[in-house]
């Protein structure tokens, strides 16, 4: 037996995001300008063309290992599944989407704050995986129960003292929806 690299797309992702949190954690660098760079912020300098990479690269960012690990149990415990139903392709499209979306309402919404982390694509993942066996006129019903329970929890989360971290778990529980329904569409329309 060997080792096969069985989910490119999210073992890559899990890697890069580990060496980003362990490089900027307080026990290494923790350089502000390098947390930068993983980082969007309500404030961005649109002359600097290091802004625009930012929309996808917060992902890779974490407060720390707690936030990695807590992360990433999710995401490779369910990213693979919607890998290989999905392909690689259309999953990095997913998460690039999810991010860029995240990343643009953040600047437009919050003000003097920072967004890092995968946060978002879990929840994108979480509500994906609830569509995977989707059918034309139909709506599974552990789509109903992952929108209660999951993003159910955030919106009410969100009136309390922390709404940031809620924010990205909304937007990508609302982008892995729609991508599931339209990921479905486009499979009935080449069929």
């Amino acid at each position: 037996m060997r080792l096969q690299y069985n989910s490119p797309v999210i073992l890559t992702f899990a890697i890069i995001s580990a060496i980003v949190t362990f490089l900027g954690s307080e026990e290494f660098m923790n350089i502000d300008a390098f947390k930068g760079l993983f980082s969007v912020c309500s404030e961005m300098n649109w002359s600097n063309p290091l802004t625009y990479p930012r929309f996808v690269s917060h992902i890779f960012g974490h407060q720390g290992m707690g936030h990695f690990v807590g992360n990433f149990t999710l995401i490779l415990l369910i990213g693979p599944i919607l890998e290989e139903k999905y392909g690689s392709r259309d999953l990095l499209l997913m998460m690039a989407v999810t991010a860029i979306i995240t990343s643009i309402l953040w600047i437009v919404l919050f003000d003097g704050q920072c967004l890092l982390g995968a946060s978002g694509i879990v929840f994108m993942l979480i509500v994906l995986s609830s569509l995977t066996n989707f059918q034309s006129g139909k709506i599974p019903l552990t789509f109903i129960l992952v929108i209660l329970l999951f993003l159910g929890k955030e919106l009410l989360d969100s009136f309390g003292q922390d709404q940031v971290s809620q924010f990205g778990h909304i937007i990508g529980g609302i982008c892995g929806g729609l991508f599931g329904f339209l990921m479905e569409g486009n499979k009935k329309k080449s069929a």
